[in-house]
C-alpha cells in the first residue's frame, strides 16, 4: 500500500510501511478461556436432542470431501481430488470457526499462502515468493471480478471487504493460472465465492467487539416471485490503531462500511446473477486520512445447452477513489466483459473457448511526492482463451490451455499450459504441468516519476518488458485410508527480465535486469480423528536465488522484489463437543524474513463457540495466545501484532 508520506512504491520490502504493536497483560484472557472451556467440558457428555448439522466442508467424511467441486483451475466445475493443481478450498465452515472478521485473516488459512500483517489495515499476501505490500504475482477474484489495481497490478486489501457470513468457499489455486485467466496470476489465484441469495434467506445479524476491532453486520434475504431471490447487507467495522514495539501508538486506526446486494434466478436451463456493493473507509494518519471508496455492479449469466454444452457471460463496471495525502489520488473506473463456451466433442475431448475485454480510466493527481505521467490514462486489455482437455485412457488425461493476450505496453503475449494427470487409483491422483506465465507491466513500471516534477530521483523504464516465469510442476493427491488424505506439490520456477532499478544520468530507472529461480515444496494434510474432530495441517518449503542479469546493475531492486520466508506451517485442530459446543485452535510457524530480517515467530490462535440455540452462537476468540506480541512484515516502523480477543456474536431468524 502507498503510506502518505514520501515513498519510494518499488522498496516496500524495506519500506515505512509497518506497524507495532504493545504487548497487553492476558491473564483475563486466560480466565476467559478457561471458564469457555469448562462450558465445552461439560457438554462432553450432553445428548443431543438436536443435531445442529452445518452445511459445510467441515461437517463432511473424507469421501465426501471428494465430491467437493472447485471451479477456478478449469473454468468449469471439476471435483477438488481430480483437478490437475495445487487447489486448497477454505469453506464456509472453516471461515465462520477462524474467529477472522477480515478477508486477509481467514487467508491464514490457506497453507500456501504467506500472509503478514503489515499494519492495521495493509497485508503483504502472495505464494511462492515475491511477496510484498505490493504484491503483484497472485490475481484476487471476488465473484469472478478482478479487484487487482492496473496502478501497480497488485490488490489494495484494505478496500476488499465482503459479508464473511454469505460466503460460499474460497479458492486458493497456487501456481501459474495465466493460461485462462490471464497475466498476472503467475504465482496463483485467490477466487472469493458468495452463496446464491437463495441460500441466504431471512435475517442474520452479526456483531463483534474486542480490544481492537469492533464491528457488526446485517443481512435480509426475501424472494423474487417464483424463480428468484434477493439479499442485501450493510456491514461497518472500526478497528484501533496499533503500536510500534517501543509502545508508542501508529496512528492508524481505521473505519469504513458497505452496503451490497445480490439477486439470483434459476430459470429452466439457465440462471442469471446481479451482484453491487458500494463502499467507503478512512485510516488515520498523519497529516491527515488517506481515504478510499468504491462502487461496482456485476452481471452473469449462465446456459446448459441441450447437448450438454454449457456458456456464460459475465460483465461488471466499477468506480474506485482513493486519496493519499501528499502522496496521490486515483479515480479508476473499470468495464470487463468475459464470455466462454464449453462442450464435449467426441466423448473424449472437452473443449472450453472463452474472449475477454477490459478498459479502465485512470486518474492520478499530482503532488511534489510521486507522480504519474500521463496523469489521465486509458488502458485497455484483450484475450481469447482455449483449452482442451482429452481423456488419452481411462486413467490419463491432457489438459492443453493457452491465452493470447494484448496489453497496452509490451502488445501480444501468449501464454501457454500443458497438464496431464493420471489417475492412479481411485483415491490417488499424480500430475504435473509445464507453464509460461507473465506478469505485465503496470503505471508504475513505466509511468512513475518522483518526485512528481524533475529532476526525477526515479523513473518508469519506458523499455521495460513483461516478467516472464516457465513453471514446471508436479503434484500427488491421495488418501490412503479412510480418514486421512494429503497433497504435496513440488514446483521450480526459472524467472527473466525481473524488475531492477538501475541507475541512469537522470536518475534511477526501472528496468528488467534480474533473473533466477524460485522452487520449493507444498503440502497439505487432513486426518478425521472421528466424527467430531479433526487436524489439519500444511507445510511450505521455498528457496529462491536472483541474480544480475550479465552487465546489469541494480541498486535496491531486487531487495524489493519481496521478502520471503524459507519456510512456513500450520496445524488446526477442529472440535465440536456436544450439539453445542465447538473448540478450534490453529498453530502458524513461519520463518523469518532475510532483507531486512524480521525473526521468525510462532503464534496460537483459539476459538470457543457456544451455540445457544440452533439460530445463536456466541464465540470468544483469542489471538497470539502464548506470544505477546512479534513482527511479521519490515519497516523502519516495524510493530508487532498484539495478543487480543473478541467476542462474537451471530443470530440468524
Amino acid at each position: 500500500m502507498l503510506p502518505a508520506r514520501p515513498f519510494n512504491p518499488l522498496l516496500t520490502g524495506n519500506a515505512p510501511m509497518t506497524i507495532a504493536s504493545q504487548a497487553r497483560p492476558c491473564r483475563w484472557m486466560l480466565g476467559c478461556l478457561a471458564g469457555c472451556l469448562a462450558g465445552c467440558l461439560s457438554g462432553l457428555g450432553t445428548p443431543s436432542a438436536r443435531a445442529t448439522q452445518v452445511a459445510a466442508l467441515a461437517d463432511l467424511s473424507l469421501e465426501q470431501l471428494r465430491e467437493v467441486v472447485v471451479t477456478t483451475v478449469s473454468r468449469s466445475e471439476e471435483r477438488l481430488d481430480r483437478a490437475p493443481a495445487a487447489a486448497y478450498v477454505i469453506s464456509a465452515d472453516d471461515i465462520r470457526r477462524s474467529g477472522a472478521t477480515t478477508l486477509p485473516e481467514v487467508l491464514r488459512l490457506a497453507p500456501a499462502l504467506n500472509v503478514a500483517r503489515a499494519d492495521g489495515s495493509q497485508y503483504a499476501i502472495s505464494a511462492r515468493g515475491f511477496n510484498n505490500v505490493l504484491a503483484n504475482r497472485m490475481l484476487v477474484l471476488i465473484d469472478g471480478r478482478a479487484v487487482y489495481s492496473p496502478l501497480f497490478s497488485g490488490v489494495f486489501w484494505e478496500a476488499q471487504d465482503v459479508m464473511l457470513e454469505d460466503v460460499e468457499r474460497i479458492e486458493v489455486v497456487s501456481g501459474p493460472s495465466t493460461a485462462l485467466w490471464g497475466t498476472n496470476a503467475v504465482n496463483g489465484l485467490i477466487h472469493i465465492v458468495t452463496r446464491n441469495a437463495a441460500a441466504t434467506q431471512g435475517l442474520a445479524v452479526s456483531v463483534n467487539a474486542g480490544d481492537e476491532q469492533r464491528g457488526a453486520a446485517l443481512r435480509y434475504g426475501m424472494a423474487l416471485g417464483e424463480r428468484g431471490h434477493l439479499r442485501a447487507y450493510a456491514k461497518s467495522y472500526d478497528r484501533s490503531q496499533t503500536h510500534r514495539t517501543d509502545g508508542t501508538p501508529i496512528g492508524d486506526a481505521a473505519h469504513g462500511v458497505q452496503l451490497g446486494f445480490r439477486a439470483d434466478w434459476a430459470l429452466p436451463g439457465e440462471s442469471l446473477s446481479l451482484h453491487g456493493d458500494v463502499y467507503q473507509g478512512k485510516v488515520d494518519q498523519l497529516p491527515s486520512a488517506r481515504s478510499f471508496s468504491g462502487v461496482n455492479l456485476l452481471a452473469r449469466w449462465d446456459k446448459t445447452l441441450a447437448d450438454g454444452a454449457e456458456a456464460s457471460l459475465q460483465a461488471y463496471v466499477e468506480r474506485t477513489e482513493r486519496e493519499h495525502p501528499q502522496s496521490f489520488t486515483e479515480t479508476l473506473d473499470t468495464v470487463d466483459v468475459v464470455g466462454q463456451y464449453g462442450l464435449r466433442l467426441f466423448d473424449v475431448h472437452r473443449l472450453l473457448v472463452g474472449g475477454g475485454y477490459r478498459h479502465s480510466r485512470d486518474d492520478t493527481g499530482q503532488f511534489t511526492a510521486l507522480g504519474f505521467l500521463p496523469p489521465r490514462r486509458g488502458l485497455s486489455w484483450s484475450r481469447v482463451f482455449v483449452q482442451d482437455r482429452v481423456s488419452l485412457t481411462q486413467a490419463l488425461a491432457a489438459t492443453a490451455a493457452v491465452s493470447v493476450e494484448r496489453n497496452p505496453y509490451t502488445g501480444t503475449e501468449v501464454l501457454p499450459s500443458l497438464r496431464l494427470a493420471w489417475q492412479m487409483a481411485e483415491n490417488r491422483m499424480v500430475w504435473g504441468a509445464i507453464s509460461r506465465a507473465v506478469r505485465a507491466p503496470s503505471r508504475i513500471d513505466r509511468e512513475l516519476v518522483q518526485p512528481a516534477r524533475p529532476p526525477y530521483v526515479l523513473a518508469g523504464g519506458p523499455d521495460f518488458r513483461s516478467e516472464v516465469s516457465n513453471v514446471l510442476e508436479l503434484g500427488l493427491r491421495d488418501q490412503p485410508a479412510a480418514a486421512l488424505s494429503y497433497s504435496a506439490t513440488l514446483f521450480h520456477y526459472q524467472h527473466t527480465r525481473l524488475r531492477s532499478l538501475a541507475p541512469t544520468p537522470a536518475g534511477l530507472q526501472i528496468q528488467n535486469g534480474i533473473e533466477g529461480w524460485t522452487r520449493g515444496l507444498e503440502g497439505t494434510a487432513r486426518w478425521r480423528v472421528n466424527e467430531r474432530w479433526r487436524f489439519d495441517a500444511g507445510l511450505t518449503l521455498l528457496q529462491q536465488r536472483l541474480t544480475l542479469r550479465p552487465g546489469a546493475i541494480d541498486l535496491g531492486g531486487m531487495a524489493a522484489l519481496g521478502n520471503d520466508p524459507r519456510r512456513w506451517a500450520s496445524l488446526r485442530s477442529t472440535l465440536d463437543i456436544g450439539p453445542r459446543w465447538s473448540w478450534d485452535v490453529s498453530l502458524r510457524y513461519v520463518g523469518a524474513l532475510p532483507n531486512p530480517r524480521v525473526p521468525s515467530y510462532t503464534a496460537v490462535d483459539t476459538r470457543c463457540a457456544w451455540r445457544i440455540t440452533p439460530d445463536l452462537e456466541a464465540a470468544l476468540a483469542l489471538r497470539n495466545l502464548f506470544d505477546p506480541g512479534h513482527a511479521e512484515w519490515t519497516g523502519s516502523n516495524r510493530v508487532e501484532s498484539e495478543r487480543s480477543a473478541l467476542l462474537q456474536l451471530r443470530w440468524r431468524l
